[in-house]
């Protein structure tokens, strides 16, 4: 039954595991995705911010404490938006028609939006492979291995009045540069993977205030909900909280590569909130995980790979255990 789970392009549906292994225990342990397993403490919401529209300067608060948060030289440079993916989305639509290459492998929805967008897309496997693109797009840390792309290599792979496109989604809780934008240069951060709260649907562009308005414009009004709009300006502002939780998921990092040595597993790469292995028997460990109600990332194209998300709680935690031992 584990046919179905193989064509799933992206981690989180668990409607899709229970149809493939509808005899698993309850509840789903969803171990599919880079989200942090402990969410960040929201403080209650105003009621306001669910019964009224957001206004002009709740979102300029927004992009005051993420400008900060983010090293972005003013609120100027930070377009707040509902998520990165509708980042990903827009600004191939911004962008005249391009040579686009994409670092890979890594997150599928790079090139898929840029060739939805009508442009040339090739995957190529290092930056000095896109010497003649125009558009150049990394993710570091790399999804699925982790691998860092130097943010001024990036610049300096793409021509002068080329884009350079920098996703960081995954760099709040690592050690890796965590870049400024600049000319040519735009940066994704990701909000709901660090702080745990992915359906809030919050993410920001880091550019130079010319390409922020247009991707404001493009976005429309009131793209960010008053309560995502809350959620962030708490969150953000809260580096203790951050500095801990970096520190918490390096150590829970390090029990899962543990686990994954124990069951014959070799780390590929990862960050503090996944790690991905490849095992000799991978198809059989993607079952049995699944039948003990475990939801792991597959990949088609590379079979013996695996990707784990970090367990949330003690139960998870020795469910897997019992499956890897």
């Amino acid at each position: 039954m584990a046919d179905e789970a193989e064509a799933i392009p992206h981690g989180g549906d668990l409607g899709a595991a229970r149809r493939s292994f509808p005899d698993a225990p309850e509840p789903w342990i969803d171990l599919s995705t880079g989200i942090n397993p402990v969410p960040y403490p929201l403080p209650p919401f105003e009621a306001s911010t669910l019964h009224r529209l957001p206004s002009p300067d709740d979102l300029a608060g927004l992009k005051r404490i993420a400008a900060v948060a983010y090293g972005a030289p003013s609120p100027d440079h930070v377009a707040a938006a509902p998520g990165t993916q509708i980042l990903i989305e827009t600004l191939p639509r911004l962008v005249p028609w391009s040579r686009v290459a994409v670092i890979g492998p890594t997150y599928a929805e790079h090139a898929a939006a840029w060739a939805r967008g009508g442009h040339a897309v090739e995957a190529v496997p290092d930056l000095a492979d896109a010497a003649d693109a125009t558009v150049v797009v990394a993710v570091s840390p790399n999804n699925p291995d982790g691998r860092v792309v130097d943010s001024r290599a990036l610049r300096r792979a793409v021509a002068s009045d080329g884009l350079a496109v920098l996703d960081q989604a995954f760099v709040d809780l690592e050690d890796a540069e965590q870049a400024a934008p600049g000319p040519g240069l735009v940066i994704l951060r990701s909000f709901g993977k660090t702080y745990g709260l992915a359906g809030l649907r919050l993410g920001f562009a880091l550019a130079e205030p010319a390409l922020v308005r247009r991707l404001e414009a493009a976005l429309g009004p009131w793209a960010v909900s008053g309560p995502a709009i809350a959620a962030g300006c708490a969150a953000l502002a809260d580096e203790a909280w951050r500095r801990d939780a970096a520190a918490a998921r390096g150590r829970d990092a390090a029990r899962l590569d543990r686990m994954i040595h124990r069951a014959g597993g070799r780390i590929i790469g990862g960050t503090r909130l996944f790690r991905t292995a490849a095992f000799d028997d991978a198809p059989g460990l993607f079952r049995r995980l699944g039948e003990a109600g475990l939801y792991v990332r597959r990949f088609p194209e590379r079979p013996d790979q695996l990707r784990f998300g970090l367990p949330p709680d003690k139960t998870a935690w020795c469910r897997l255990s019992r499956v890897l031992r």
